[in-house]
């Protein structure tokens, strides 16, 4: 039985190491990918410094997994040897809850993670249930695609799933490794999109991905003078802020989705939720269904990830530089 070939990490924050492992047999509803690409998230980082507590060393991270199919089991019928497909956080579902039959896996209590106990894509190859490997659309490019199977569907999904359309008007907050994606989305939804940035030298690049207006929010009261302004705003950020100026910022019916994670609790006044029928929510990844739906939207608008291309032996480098906030926007390994 061949072995796979990948990087992993065999302790909580430790540089990742060479390492074989035997996947044993093909399940029937198995499919075998040779990995040409596989982008780095942060979720990623979180795994191997076992933020989450649920991290099994030593493990092959890796989750935005584009490659070729290279070995199909006994039940596969849709896809074929040869075909080239992309692999997002999700591995596995139990097949028979109710999220599942609503083809909404994503929501399965038992979902299982590409690189959470077991080994993901930072290697030569990954084995997942065959539903949950999706393929490529023709125009988009490896490199490019690879992040919008972890980052694009996870703020493909809420924009989507919030309606935004073309009387929409939809703040993005924080233009990087997920803003940048999303702000393309909002655009190609038809929405009037500002974009929400601490770096004022971003405007010109958040205007050029689509963004209508810009707003650096280190400016006093920036935020006062858009009071009743949206009908979503979607942060994709990693910090602890004063969130009552951005829940104000919505118009009634108004929505703040969360993608990131600030590090501490959220706290809010209650009564301008009430008043204005606003809302607050979270939303994680999409289907199999829906990343699908995404790449196809993806592919016909011309979106893409900005990437910096590392071959798969300098994981390490690669990594110190997105936990140095240097990467501009996705880091992506080739195996090519």
């Amino acid at each position: 039985m061949p072995q796979i070939q990948g990087l992993a990490a065999h302790a909580a924050g430790a540089e990742l190491l060479s390492y074989k492992y035997d996947p044993g047999d093909l399940h029937p509803d198995d499919v075998e990918i040779s990995i040409t690409h596989c982008g780095i998230c942060h979720s990623d980082l979180h795994l191997i410094d076992n933020d989450w507590g649920n991290s099994q060393y030593p493990f092959i991270p890796g989750h935005e997994i584009i490659g070729t199919v290279s070995a199909v089991g006994s039940e596969v019928r849709l896809l074929q040897v040869g075909q080239r497909v992309g692999v997002g956080w999700q591995a596995g579902c139990c097949g028979i809850c109710e999220s599942c039959f609503k083809g909404e896996e994503q929501l399965c209590s038992k979902m299982q993670g590409v690189c959470v106990g077991r080994n993901g894509g930072y290697a030569d190859a990954v084995r997942v249930r065959a539903r949950f490997a999706v393929p490529i659309p023709e125009a988009l490019a490896s490199e490019n695609a690879a992040p919008l199977l972890c980052g694009g569907i996870t703020v493909y999904s809420p924009l989507r799933n919030s309606g935004v359309n073309p009387a929409s008007r939809v703040a993005i907050v924080g233009i990087g490794g997920l803003g940048h994606i999303a702000v393309q989305f909002a655009r190609a939804f038809g929405a009037e999109v500002t974009a929400f940035s601490t770096t004022p030298e971003k405007e010109a690049e958040a205007r050029a991905l689509g963004a209508h207006n810009f707003v650096n929010t280190r400016e006093h009261d920036a935020l006062k003078k858009l009071a009743g302004n949206f009908d979503v705003i979607l942060t994709t950020i990693n910090a602890d802020l004063d969130w009552n100026p951005y829940i104000q910022a919505l118009r009634p019916k108004g929505k703040l989705m969360f993608v990131g994670v600030p590090p501490s609790a959220i706290t809010l006044g209650v009564f301008p939720l009430i008043a204005g029928q606003r809302s607050l929510g979270g939303s994680p990844i999409g289907s199999p269904s829906d990343l699908s739906e995404m790449l196809d939207v993806a592919a016909r608008h011309g979106i893409k990830a900005q990437t910096e291309l590392y071959p798969m032996s300098q994981a390490n480098e690669a990594i110190a530089r997105l936990k140095k906030n240097l990467v501009r926007y996705r880091a992506v390994l080739t195996n090519q």
